[in-house]
């Protein structure tokens, strides 16, 4: 078993933990009243994410790993961890709002509104170029871009409606 593959198995393993985790949140949060935003445009973040993964299996398996880009995903990894640990119970990977609650200004909210989209903005670079595949890591980058432009406007808005004065 390469290095890569061990890599790779570890990601996947998270990604899938992750998905387990936002949907037991969202079963949650749309319990105690909360309202989705933006499910339109969920399956290209679905489909985005999951091409990037698979891609990444097959033209990566096999290859040497980067160490210093390996150390840039793990950084990362530990602002993943801070940011799900801040959100707790409403971090997911859907748009759920549920009026009469406060945003988050704790933990990397307290710099950022967004500070998950930039874990993932440099996940979905940093972890291609782990295996020196920069021209992988420039098409999902640029990809991700699109999709981020639209993501974003939709939960801005959605924290909007519930709390005029979010960023």
């Amino acid at each position: 078993m390469t290095g890569a593959v061990v890599v790779l198995a570890l990601v996947t393993a998270q990604r899938l933990g992750e998905l387990v985790l936002a949907r037991r949140n969202t079963r949650r949060l749309l319990a105690r009243g909360g309202v989705e935003s933006g499910a339109g445009h969920y399956p290209l973040i679905v489909g985005l994410h999951a091409a990037w993964l698979l891609g990444l299996w097959g033209l990566a398996w096999d290859r040497p790993i980067q160490p210093a880009w390996l150390a840039v995903y793990l950084a990362l990894q530990v602002l993943r961890a801070w940011i799900l640990l801040t959100l707790g119970s409403r971090w997911t990977t859907r748009i759920i709002t549920v009026p009469g609650e406060t945003l988050v200004r704790r933990g990397p909210y307290r710099f950022l509104s967004h500070p998950n989209y930039l874990v993932v903005v440099g996940e979905i670079a940093a972890l291609p170029l782990v295996f020196g595949l920069w021209a992988f890591a420039f098409l999902f980058s640029a990809l991700n871009a699109l999709v981020l432009a639209v993501r974003l406007r939709a939960e801005t808005q959605a924290l909007r409606r519930v709390q005029p004065s979010a960023d």
